[in-house]
């Protein structure tokens, strides 16, 4: 990089990592952003293909933040000139001091494993933290020496850019529609996950109930004895890390490849009743696949199947994931504002009772459809409350697959009262024994900065009822 003519686009958390990284080795750098006041190309020249024109015209390379559409003139441009386009995580691995990475990619689920994972990499004793879309850069911690494993989240946006990575081991924890305005297709969304298991040196841990993720470890080119692993909420087969009765289990690395009795044994990681702070209930159904594929990259790394316990035992979820903000005349509310596409919700819907759930939904669709999430979902509903600046995609749903469900709609016009009204209105509409749950299957952006925002508000509303 000592000299390198290198345009950043992006300002943002990972994009001022990249600035510090490329100036520490003595890179030209060159920043672009349309909205922060100290990039060098900002405001609508950010966004100008004239401009773009130039830029690249005299760079070596182009690191590109993941909020940066492929169809954005800078990359564009970049293209046509034959700049190379990285992503901050492509940057991290080419500037990696040694230590290996277990990467976590899906829809749904990523932060959740990769936060198990860490707890369960810390319990063995090792010196790691949990990296990348999770919010941390993964270009610093790639270069502490004194790390011995990260515990990577990837979205689809880092994995599209990022070319050269070869991780120590992979999972892709399901796949379904998502971002496909970024994109443009599923198929292409779908292909971008898959990078996370190309050059994969021991593992590829796919979902045994999502058959694309299966699809995607056949299709990827690995390293010579790198081994399929699937994760299952049923009885594992040979190779597999599953559920039995009440105990997760181990067929995958629980003995050497050549052990007479490899196929007839199995090992103990833990059981149901030590993921069962996770939930009001216990561990809901997605939360222990979740715990299940993060058992499954530690072991990858050689940690003890006793330590597995340890670490999920330890395990405390952030804010926002199926939390439990109240109980009030006998009606539980739950924030699961990070429930950001119809996969997710999905999910959280599947964890209440028949008939039980007043849903609190939208947002942005993000050319998403919700038809399925309603038909599939619609026996465990008792009443939708909807909001957002656009309730068109889920009140249709709502009207052709669920007319029955009493819905409300919130006037989007005064945004800073909304999640207060939608509160009031789900609060009106539960009987005791219900769950009003924000599970909103949508981006916050038109109406919050985030899903965090979002989720602060429903928590601080829920508060306030008398």
């Amino acid at each position: 990089m000592d000299g390198a003519r290198v345009v950043v686009a992006g300002l943002g958390v990972t994009g001022r990592a990249v600035v510090s990284a490329l100036r520490g080795r003595a890179a030209s750098v060159v920043t672009v952003d349309s909205r922060a006041a100290d990039a060098d190309v900002g405001g609508p020249d950010a966004t100008d293909a004239g401009v773009a024109g130039r830029l690249v015209a005299a760079a070596d390379l182009l690191v590109v933040s993941p909020g940066w559409p492929p169809s954005a003139p800078l990359l564009a441009a970049a293209r046509s000139a034959g700049v190379p386009v990285w992503s901050e995580v492509e940057l991290a691995w080419r500037l990696r001091a040694g230590a290996p990475w277990l990467a976590v990619t899906g829809t749904n689920g990523k932060t959740t494993t990769v936060q198990m994972l860490a707890s369960i990499l810390t319990a063995a004793g090792l010196r790691t933290t949990a990296v990348g879309n999770v919010g941390t850069p993964v270009l610093a911690a790639a270069q502490d020496p004194g790390l011995d494993v990260l515990a990577v989240e990837l979205s689809s946006f880092q994995l599209h850019h990022t070319t050269s990575m070869a991780v120590e081991a992979g999972a892709v924890l399901n796949v379904a529609a998502d971002h496909l305005d970024w994109h443009g297709s599923m198929e292409a969304y779908a292909a971008a996950k898959g990078r996370v298991f190309h050059g994969a040196r021991v593992a590829c841990v796919y979902n045994v109930a999502d058959p694309r993720t299966e699809q995607l470890v056949r299709d990827a080119d690995v390293a010579e004895g790198a081994r399929a692993v699937g994760f299952t909420l049923g009885s594992p087969g040979p190779g597999q890390i599953g559920v039995v009765e009440d105990v997760l289990v181990d067929r995958a690395f629980h003995a050497p490849a050549d052990a007479r009795d490899r196929q007839r044994t199995a090992a103990e990681l833990g059981t149901l009743a030590d993921l069962a702070h996770l939930g009001p209930d216990g561990a809901a159904a997605h939360v222990v696949a979740d715990a299940l594929a993060a058992a499954a990259l530690a072991r990858a790394h050689g940690v003890e199947a006793h330590v597995v316990r340890d670490g999920l035992r330890a395990f405390r979820p952030d804010a926002h994931r199926a939390a439990v903000v109240r109980t009030l005349d006998g009606v539980a509310y739950v924030d699961d504002s990070k429930a950001t596409n119809a996969h997710a919700a999905a999910a959280a819907l599947a964890a209440c009772a028949p008939g039980s759930a007043v849903w609190v939904a939208g947002g942005l669709a993000k050319g998403a459809s919700f038809d399925e999430l309603v038909s599939t979902r619609a026996d465990r509903l008792r009443a939708a409350v909807v909001v957002g600046a656009d309730p068109t995609p889920w009140t249709d749903a709502l009207t052709r697959h669920a007319p029955e469900v009493p819905l409300v709609v919130i006037d989007p016009g005064d945004t800073g009262t909304v999640m207060h009204r939608a509160v009031r209105a789900a609060r009106e509409l539960a009987v005791p024994g219900d769950t009003v749950l924000l599970a909103p299957a949508g981006a916050s952006m038109d109406q919050f900065s985030s899903y965090a925002e979002r989720g602060d508000a429903f928590t601080a509303a829920v508060s306030d009822l008398a």
